[in-house]
């Protein structure tokens, strides 16, 4: 059973340099470990000069990287998949290839990259996995499809299977479409199974855990904080932030006097908000660190902790309980403040906004007939009642 570690955080505040640290200082325990990178603007061969691209690369004794490329992923190793997909999209006014072009809807093709870090855990050829993300936003679409595309499906395929079932013989004869045949759905099937398997993989807070790298910045620092936040609001257990990029102490008058200030405000404000998790300081160097010598210096410098990969600060999660009268559901969302969360409900599900996302959260089928009669926002815990429809007008009364 591997242990995953994803970094994110702001474009440019290191943490490719920092994920290859801890893949060098992982390795050089004794741990098989592979370095994976996520993101499309691919540099783990620039930092340890060598060529690294989709295949695995061997680095050193028990390290190997790979940069995955998550169109190759979607054609080899799900064709099936795709090929049912374009056969329900395909028409005879529509090429094979711009069908396939028309079901790239964002953030599929990251998806199979998430696919791919599951197969890399299953294979039981790893002890550690570290995964170096694109910056915070694409990282947040990229962990929120697997539930979203998870969601989806399960409204939509029961009805779509049926719908194949009885169309498929009116498509072929009249509309001359190809509806995915029985090994196709199957094919489906087999996905939304492994989406349901990668969820549960990415939020097992003993095996998976999210760290944020950050330079101590206002910007910076805000995106962190925000960061932190929606990645709560998802589910994602976050167990460690690194400040990276701090300047060495000085003479009080030198050229950096105001800089290291403005780095000791910054670097306060993050070690308040996130206080009951453990933070690494990383320096900053006088020089770019390239190859295995200069990013090992990160990992001897910053990395020293014994316990440096294990299942830091475990929250609570989501949690469904039955009280005395009704249900209660109870979601972690630290730092989120109650003017900027909405809920809603939707059928069977209860809608989450905070900010630019939005998340659904399906309820169990207990509830198809009790109705919210509270929620509350306290102490960073969004608790949101449920009671039945006599519950609630005793209630009302």
């Amino acid at each position: 059973m591997a242990r995953i570690l994803i970094f994110t955080g702001k474009g440019g505040v290191g943490k490719s340099s920092i994920s290859s640290a801890h893949a060098i200082r992982s390795a050089r325990e004794g741990k098989r470990t592979i370095l994976v990178s996520t993101d499309r603007a691919h540099n783990l061969a620039d930092i340890f000069e060598r060529k690294i691209g989709k295949e695995i690369t061997n680095i050193e004794d028990c390290l190997d990287a790979i940069e995955l490329d998550p169109e190759s992923i979607m054609r080899t190793d799900y064709k099936n998949f795709m090929d049912a997909i374009t056969k329900l999209l395909a028409s005879p006014g529509i090429a094979i290839d711009e069908a396939e072009q028309t079901f790239m809807f964002p953030g599929l093709e990251e998806l199979f990259s998430l696919l791919k870090i599951a197969d890399l855990e299953e294979s039981g050829k790893y002890d550690r996995i570290i995964v170096d993300c694109a910056p915070t936003g694409e990282t947040l679409a990229l962990l929120k499809f697997p539930e979203l595309l998870g969601w989806y499906m399960e409204k939509l395929f029961p009805v779509g299977r049926m719908a194949v079932r009885v169309l498929a013989p009116i498509a072929r004869s009249k509309y001359k479409i190809d509806l995915p045949d029985q090994k196709g759905m199957n094919d489906i099937e087999k996905l939304y199974a492994r989406l349901i398997g990668l969820q549960k993989l990415l939020k097992d807070q003993e095996r998976t855990s999210v760290r944020i790298v950050a330079i101590p910045e206002k910007m910076v620092v805000e995106e962190t904080k925000r960061s932190f936040m929606y990645l709560n609001l998802y589910g994602y257990h976050v167990d460690g932030i690194y400040i990276n990029r701090i300047l060495p102490e000085g003479e009080p008058d030198d050229f950096f006097a105001e800089w290291r200030q403005i780095q000791r405000t910054y670097r306060a404000e993050l070690e308040e908000v996130f206080a009951n998790k453990p933070i690494y300081p990383v320096p900053w160097y006088e020089t770019d660190l390239r190859g295995e010598t200069g990013i090992a210096r990160i990992a001897d410098d910053a990395l020293r902790d014994k316990k440096l990969f294990d299942v830091r600060d475990k929250d609570e999660g989501e949690v469904f309980e039955k009280l005395k009268e009704g249900y209660r559901l109870t979601i972690p969302i630290p730092l989120a403040q109650k003017g900027e969360l909405h809920l809603s409900t939707t059928g069977h599900d209860v809608i989450l906004r905070l900010g630019n996302y939005k998340r659904s959260i399906p309820l169990p089928t207990t509830l198809a007939t009790y109705e919210i009669t509270s929620a509350k926002l306290e102490d960073g815990r969004l608790r949101i009642r449920f009671a039945s429809a006599t519950q609630a007008d005793a209630q009302h009364e």
